[in-house]
């Protein structure tokens, strides 16, 4: 039933099970390993705005660090939003952030293409202008190395995390650890992408670069359109699956815990004294209910929406976070002839889109667009967007997918100007910030989860990375996601 909710269809809502019915109804089941937790004295009540990828996962680690959790999630479940319908990589060697010498050039050249895959609408808003404004601050060589080491770092962690999380909780989530080829359909494409890979591998990143051969022996379904290759990169190591039934057999997983979901709730207000939130005030969206939340702790992690919701309230504090959304588009197709699809996920350096396998069903996925909150399908723009998804997938592999249903969806990725995520204590003292992951949510999920996890329990992640609100940083790790 999951999968259904996850890949969109309707009637597929399931509330059957007793972790269903807890976390539905926002009731606490209660274990005995839970009651001990609560005789300790260093337990903290922590709520958990959002539940994405990022806030569940947040969630799962605030328990076993023997934590009570309370999760806020305006959706009737989780991972609805953002996490939806992603490109489903786990892309730890392809995290190279969007700012490059190279890039204002391109967005230039893109500003006219409805189908570009960064398309930047200037707006009447001063957010957006300071995060473009940000952005061209880094689209330097050495901004760019350092943001890439800062990603890698954090990718890598959060990979060994997701491991070890799967290990310990056995979901299954349509995961393939068959790696992610990229490949080029021009030479020139094709020698910028090696030129690429050698700068991964001076951080310890093992992107092999193919001909178009070897291209074609990584996945051999890619023959059909041998002569659109020129070459291309893969890395082993990187794997695909579907964030969106991960993240809700971990929430349910978290509510058999003992943490409490609030689904169909939106956040009210906060009551705080000087610099400290003492609760969180959150309305029921069916009936109106409100209920204030105490909270030892808050963090926030609502994608897109953390910026405005923080700036609204603890913008005078000096909580301003340089996070912008850029919607992106997928469609999900239903496979006619899964034997002659692809298996190995894969990058489109062409289009820039992601295109991963998922069970019966393939999800191809991409572009950016910075143009505010809309996540509507219905404008010119859009449907020019999804419909160049299917007609590059048909192009690549003809009469493989069922394109009379599409399933499109369109979602916000939470973007900084340096692709590097807020993670870590706020200005305001017992609000954390889990947000700004851009297209790397899936793949930092877990890491970051357990990164903010640690910070808050008082210890010091084995990470090499700029966390928010640190007062003294090595210059190496001085990078942060706000410019």
């Amino acid at each position: 039933m999951a999968r259904d909710r996850c890949h969109g269809r309707a009637g597929d809502v399931h509330r059957g099970g007793a972790a269903d019915r807890a976390s539905a109804g926002g009731l606490r089941r209660t274990t005995p390993a839970a009651l001990s937790v609560r005789r300790r004295s260093s337990v903290m009540h922590v709520v958990v705005l959002g539940a994405g990828i990022i806030g569940v996962s947040t969630a799962w680690y605030l328990l076993e660090a023997g934590h009570e959790v309370t999760v806020v999630d305006r959706q009737p479940d989780a991972a609805l939003e953002t996490s939806f319908a992603n490109g489903a990589q786990i892309s730890v060697s392809f995290c190279e952030p969007w700012a490059n010498a190279q890039a204002p050039f391109k967005v230039a050249k893109w500003l006219l293409r409805d189908d570009s895959p960064l398309l930047f609408r200037p707006r009447l808003d001063p957010h957006q202008w300071r995060w473009g404004l940000s952005f061209l601050g880094q689209c330097t060589d050495g901004a760019f190395e350092r943001n890439v080491a800062q990603l890698v770092a954090l990718g890598r962690y959060s990979h060994a995390s997701l491991k070890a999380l799967v290990a310990q909780t056995g979901i299954d989530y349509h995961r393939l650890e068959r790696g992610i080829l990229h490949f080029f359909s021009s030479q020139e494409d094709f020698d910028a992408g090696a030129a690429g890979a050698e700068l991964m591998r001076r951080h310890g990143v093992d992107r092999r670069v193919l001909s178009r051969d070897e291209v074609l022996q990584v996945e051999p379904a890619l023959r059909a359109s041998a002569e659109r290759i020129a070459g291309g990169t893969y890395t082993p190591s990187d794997e695909s699956g579907d964030a969106c039934l991960f993240t809700q057999q971990l929430a349910r997983r978290c509510a058999e815990r003992g943490a409490r979901f609030l689904f169909g709730h939106e956040v009210a207000g906060f009551d705080a004294r000087g610099r400290r939130i003492d609760r969180v005030r959150v309305r029921e969206l069916a009936t109106g209910r409100r209920e204030d939340l105490a909270a030892d702790q808050v963090v926030a992690a609502l994608g897109s929406h953390t910026a405005p919701l923080l700036r609204r309230h603890f913008g005078h504090l000096g909580v301003l976070l340089n996070i912008y959304p850029a919607k992106g588009y997928s469609a999900t197709l239903r496979l006619r002839r899964p034997a002659d699809a692809s298996v190995v996920s894969m990058i489109d350096d062409a289009r820039k889109i992601a295109i991963s396998r998922l069970g019966d069903t393939v999800r191809i996925a991409g572009t950016a667009e910075m143009a505010g909150y809309d996540t509507g399908l219905d404008s010119p723009t859009a449907r020019v967007r999804c419909r160049a998804l299917v007609e590059r997938y048909e192009q690549l592999f003809p009469g493989v997918a069922d394109l009379s249903e599409t399933n499109f969806w369109a979602g916000l990725r939470p973007s900084t100007p340096t692709n590097i995520p807020y993670i870590g204590r706020s200005p305001v003292d017992n609000l954390w910030v889990n947000a700004g992951h851009g297209t790397l949510g899936w793949t930092h999920g877990a890491g970051s989860g357990r990164a903010l996890a640690e910070l808050m329990s008082g210890r010091r992640p084995q990470l090499d990375f700029g966390f928010y609100g640190e007062e003294r940083l090595a210059p190496a790790r001085r990078v942060m996601a706000a410019a």
